[in-house]
Parts: structure tokens; sequence; C-alpha cells
């Protein structure tokens, strides 16, 4: 094949719109299946994951080859659900042109509002589903779609309605022929007579759209107020292109019509790969270059997808120049391995088939690519250039993770790592400090869904906590204090006697010096004084977690010419502290993040409420470029565990935040009692005892 034969779109919207149904009726319709599959019965191409059948839901992205006309359409299933955004940023890498699903009865959704968001200046399509259902409005959605997306909406069918307001057949403008559904079958009919009037109007509006596109179809459209459909087609192929143009389709998935249209549309106007502009990107030295949809360029692919599970691991590519075969040998800009190909694959769902080679343009697998990972690019290595990976969102909600039965830690480990190849929207971090592992992701269901495949895929149980907030301790004393050490067992005994000065100062640094005079403790013993302070400050007094902000003089002391050691005056060092920190005012700290959440302007008074109510401080509030109001704030870390779930409910999936630690600040002492009752509970002393 050649990137002419090849279109490539993503399937995008709200959870609920039916885009893995479209996607299923779209091979059906086309015999690349024998069975048209359901998503309750589980039964789907793309939906084949267990997780998907048990939620009913889309958990992946997946690919559907469709064969239509002799053209190869690359469909994109991606998920809705708000929290596996970074299936949909993989689908837009890869798509020359993206499908806006939405339902006839939810009108504008907000999985539309976002999608159309992300995908920046990539051509769009609508198709407006499910018009054939109870309570289906297509006019009530266009309308809403038109209000907040504007000109560039533009109706390429005219649906035939009922007095239910369901769409029972549609015009298709372009072509001008109409279809009904017949003996639940999309069959082509006459076009009514009490809809040709409308039908017309919207004709014009079609043409006049197109001719806005080219100064050629501009004239002739003066001319003789009329285009053909190729001429029609041509100048909204350049409307789609440059985003000027967002045609709109409407159908059912279910009943099939408006599928066949929508797969004509795609052929008709929907960019192949070489008529795209060329892609920005780095070469060698880290300089800006410009990447040409070139079939006979040096090869250039971006890895926009891993699949890594029970049938083996598969590196998803789009090529962006030239092709890919299995004999080749391909340079990894990302890890500066060069990768000995193998055997190739085009995906099908769950389902795969070898092929010899993946021209320009086309999207394909390849097998057991152990080294490479999502977002690299893997390019000739004498032409080597690094194409723009997926740009995935900051983690925003926490969870600590653990095995319920224990040994099973590295176990845990390996199938979370694996799970990563496939997943890289989600980080694992073991926290030495608070003694957990911390799996950090987009919302509760992507973590949920982890959990499950832990257990099914590794066979690991795990269980989820809250993460525990790492407090620090601090004086706010100045305290002077002797420690000595000084123990006889026959023969050489051990002593060490220092006084030492405990002061604070800012900042989280341990500092130490030495203020002794007349060589009361040897400058040998230094090192060992200072080590004894150290390793102290590892637990504080209230609640053994870490001293910050200690200055720590060595101003006297004595030693025995004999007994003393290092060892003893370690142990010195460390009587001193324990008996000078606790007449020092200890307090403890919490860590402070800074919040900005990017909220619709209606809902910037209860975020400023809940940041309020949350012992957090409201710094200010600005516009950001996408309409949204930014509210910033200083927010305790421990009271925004569930903030992701509230910020979603409040504003039904539109808001979105980042949070980043900042600083150390006096934890309220009517929560210092809480906090010391937790980490004896934790058993934070034990360290120090031992």
């Amino acid at each position: 094949m050649s990137a002419k034969d090849i279109r490539n779109i993503v399937l995008l919207g709200h959870g609920g719109s039916g885009k893995t149904t479209l996607a299923e009726s779209m091979l059906f319709m086309t015999g690349g299946t024998d069975r048209f599959g359901k998503v309750t019965d589980g039964n789907t191409t793309c939906d084949y994951d267990a997780e998907e059948i048990k939620r009913n839901i889309s958990i992946s992205l997946a690919v559907a080859p469709v064969k239509y006309k002799n053209v190869k359409i690359n469909v994109l299933d991606t998920p809705g659900n708000f929290d596996f955004a970074g299936e949909v940023l993989s689908g837009i890498r890869a798509a020359e042109c993206a499908v806006l699903v939405c339902g006839a009865k939810d009108g504008l959704s907000v999985g539309a509002e976002r999608a159309w968001k992300m995908l920046g200046n990539k051509p769009r399509m609508i198709f407006i589903n499910r018009t054939d259902e109870e309570n289906s409005d297509y006019n009530a959605c266009f309308d809403a779609l038109k209000g907040k997306f504007g000109t560039a909406v533009a109706p390429i069918v005219a649906p035939i309605i009922d007095g239910s307001k369901k769409v029972t057949g549609i015009v298709d403008l372009l072509h001008n022929k109409a279809y009904e559904v017949k003996g639940g079958k999309a069959a082509e009919c006459a076009i009514p007579a009490d809809i040709a009037d409308e039908v017309e109007a919207l004709r014009a509006e079609l043409m006049e759209a197109a001719a806005g596109a080219d100064e050629e179809l501009m004239e002739k459209f003066f001319e003789t107020m009329e285009l053909s459909a190729e001429e029609i087609a041509k100048g909204l192929k350049l409307g789609v292109r440059d985003g000027s143009v967002a045609p709109v389709l409407c159908g059912s998935a279910i009943s099939g019509l408006g599928v066949d249209m929508l797969m004509q549309t795609v052929l008709d106007l929907v960019p192949v790969a070489t008529d795209m502009p060329a892609e920005a990107a780095q070469d060698d030295d880290g300089n800006a270059v410009e990447v040409a949809h070139d079939e006979n360029g040096a090869t250039a692919a971006i890895v926009f997808k891993t699949v890594s599970d029970q049938y083996g691991k598969f590196s998803l590519v789009k090529v962006v120049r030239g092709k890919i075969t299995g004999d080749m040998s391909l340079y990894d800009t990302t890890t500066g391995n060069t990768e000995k190909l193998g055997r190739l694959y085009t995906l099908k769902g769950k389902k795969n088939e070898e092929v010899k080679e993946i021209c320009c343009g086309d999207i394909g697998a390849i097998a057991k690519m152990d080294r490479v990972k999502t977002g690299d690019t893997l390019c000739d290595p004498k032409s080597i250039v690094k194409l723009a990976g997926m740009p995935y969102a900051e983690p925003c909600y926490s969870r600590a993770i653990a095995p319920k039965t224990r040994g099973q830690e590295e176990k845990l480990g390996t199938g979370l790592n694996r799970l990563n190849e496939e997943d890289p929207t989600f980080t694992v971090v073991n926290n030495a400090e608070t003694h957990q592992m911390v799996v950090s992701g987009a919302g509760d269901i992507q973590i949920d869904v982890l959990v499950s495949k832990l257990k099914t895929r590794f066979g690991v149980d795990a269980e989820l906590d809250t993460p525990r907030v790492p407090y620090r301790e601090k004086i706010r004393k100045t305290v002077q204090k002797q420690g000595r050490h000084k123990k006889q067992t026959g023969g050489h005994g051990q002593f060490g006697d220092v006084w030492i000065q405990f002061e604070p100062i800012e900042g989280e640094d341990i500092e130490f010096a030495e203020n002794v005079f007349g060589g009361s403790v040897p400058k040998n013993f230094f090192p060992a004084v200072e080590k004894g302070v150290r390793q102290a400050a590892e637990h504080g007094v209230l609640a053994g977690y870490p001293m910050v902000g200690l200055k720590a003089p060595l101003l006297d002391g004595s030693y025995h010419p004999v007994d003393s050691s290092e060892m003893a005056f370690i142990m010195a060092a460390k009587l001193a502290y324990k008996a000078a920190v606790p007449e020092a005012g200890p307090v403890l700290l919490e860590p402070i993040g800074s919040l900005q959440a990017h909220v619709p302007a209606d809902n910037t008074g209860d975020i400023m409420g809940e940041v309020t109510k949350r012992r957090g401080r409201v710094l200010g509030m600005n516009p950001d470029e996408d309409g949204l109001q930014v509210v910033e704030a200083e927010v305790p870390i421990a009271e925004m565990q569930d903030f992701t779930t509230f910020l979603r409910q409040l504003t039904q999936g539109r808001g979105w935040f980042t949070f980043d630690f900042v600083r150390y600040e006096t934890l309220p002492q009517m929560l210092e009692a809480k906090v010391i009752e937790q980490a004896k509970a934790l058993g934070n002393f034990a360290e120090e005892e031992a």
C-alpha cells in the first residue's frame, strides 16, 4: 500500500457516546468481522481486555483497520473516561483527523469539549450518534455544538426526523442522496418532499463553505452558483485540513444509519499523511528541524502506544517518513540504542496479522522491542531526528500500594513496571522516608484498574491506602546541653563527653560547627560528634520525623586518652541531642504545596471556599488561554488527598489542576496531637530506639 490508500482517524468523545460501537459497526459493514459485537455483551473488537469487558468501558487505545473501497481506514478507538486521557493523546498523535462522537440526547458533553481542546490544530469532524433512540434530539445537539465551536461546525447531512424527534433517515448533502433504515439496515431512498427546500438551502451553504477554501472554486461559485460533488469535496478537504471546517454527520452506530456515509466522508475529506504539513522535530544536536511526510525519505516513526500483555509486547508505530521493513535496524533517539527489528504486524483489537512492511502514513506494530518505550522515535541511523511525543498530564491522584501477602513486594514492583510500559501516564515511587510504595495517576478508576490487572495478570493481591505525609520537626529556642557517655566493661571502657549548643536556623539543613578551645575534645573526634548529631536528627522527639533547620556547634567537652573512641563520641552527641531538643521548643512542620486550579468562572467561588476549608490560602486568580479561570493557592499536602475527585465532580470534568511542593510550615498546634498519635501507631520511634 502507499500513503494515498490510507486514512487515520481517532474516535473521541464522552464515555457512553458510542465510539466503540461505531468502530464495531464500521468493521461489520465492511466484512472486517463476521458478527456485530456489543459492549454490553463484552464481545467487541476494540474492548477486548478483561477489565474493559468487566466494566463495560474502554480503558486502552485500540486499533481497528477498516477496508473500505480499497482504502485502509485505521480507526483508533479511545476511552471516554477522563482517567484515561493519556490514551486519547496517543490516538491524536497517530491520526490525521479526529471524529468527535456525540450522543444525540446528551447535547454538548464535557468529553466533547475536552476533546476539542486537546486536538489543537488537528483536523476534525463530528458524528452525532444515537439519533434513533428515545429522547434523542439531533437539532438541539447540533445547535449546542454550533453555539460552542462557532462557524467551523458545518453540517454535511440533513436529518429526516419523525414526530418524536428520532432520526429515521439522512440526506447526504455532498452527494445529494438520502438513506433510511429498512429491516434493520440502511438503504438508499428518495429525498422527502417536505424537506427538499431545507436540503437545497443547506447544500447552498455547504457550497459556499467549500468555495471559501479555494480561490478557483470561489470564482466558479460566483459565476454559476453551483459546484459539483467533487468540487465541494475538494474545498471541504482543504477546509478540514486547515481547521476552518468541521463537517457534521449523524446516524446510529447500532442500526448502521450514516455509518457508510461517515466512511465515504473519511475517504473524501480526511487528508492523507503526505498532504499534511511537515512535523516539527529535533536533530541529533537538539536543533529544530522539520520532517516532511515523504514516502521515499529516510525512515522516521513515532512509538505512540505499547501493548504488553500475555500475548507479548508490541510497540505500535506511526510511520511519519519512509517505510519500515522487518530486516531494518533503526536508531532509538531516546535511548541511543540501535534496534534490530523483527516481525511486523497490523493489529485488529487483540488479533494480529504479520506484514512485510509498514509504509509512510500507516500504523503497525513491531514485536518484542524490549528496550523501546512509548514516545520514542525510531529512525534511520544516517538521518537522526527526534519527533514530538505525547504531552501527558502530570499525575494528580496518589495512593499507597502494598501486597496483601507479605513477601510479594518484588512481584508487585515487577507487575507495576510491566503495566507502566502499557500506560506511562502513572508513576510509581518507593518513598524511603514513609516506607510506602506510592502509585500516582489521573484518578481513582485508573488506580483501581491497575490493582485489578495486578491480580489477574501477575497474581498479586494489592491493597490501597492513603499516602503518609512526610512531616518534619524543628526547634524554636537555643539550648546548650552536655552529653556524657561512660561505660566500663573491664579492659578498655567507653568515654565521650561533649557540650553542644542546639539553635534554630532558616532552611532545612543540619549544620555542624566546632567552637572548641584548648583541645578539650581532640580534632580527630569532631567528625564523630557531627555524625552523632546527624544520626540523632534523623528522628525528632515529638513524632520521630526528621529534624530540619538545626545548627549544632560543639562548645566543649572532655576525653580519656585510653577509653575515648569515635563510637563513644557519637553516643555522647546523641545524648546531648536527646537532652536539649525537648527543651528547645520543638514543633512539627507540614509540607505545603502550590495549587493552580483551572476551573470554569462559575466554579471559582466554590473552589476558593474549598481551599479555605482545607486550611489553604488563596493567592489570586487569572484567566488561562482556554477561557478557564486559574485559582492560585497554597494548601497543605495533607489536605489534598481527594481533591482530584472533588474538582472533577464540581466542574463535571471541565476543571483540572497542578500541585507542587513549595516549602514546610509549622503545623497548627491543634493538629499536633493527632499527628503524634499516628506516628506512634506507625512505629516512627522504633528505629530510633533500636
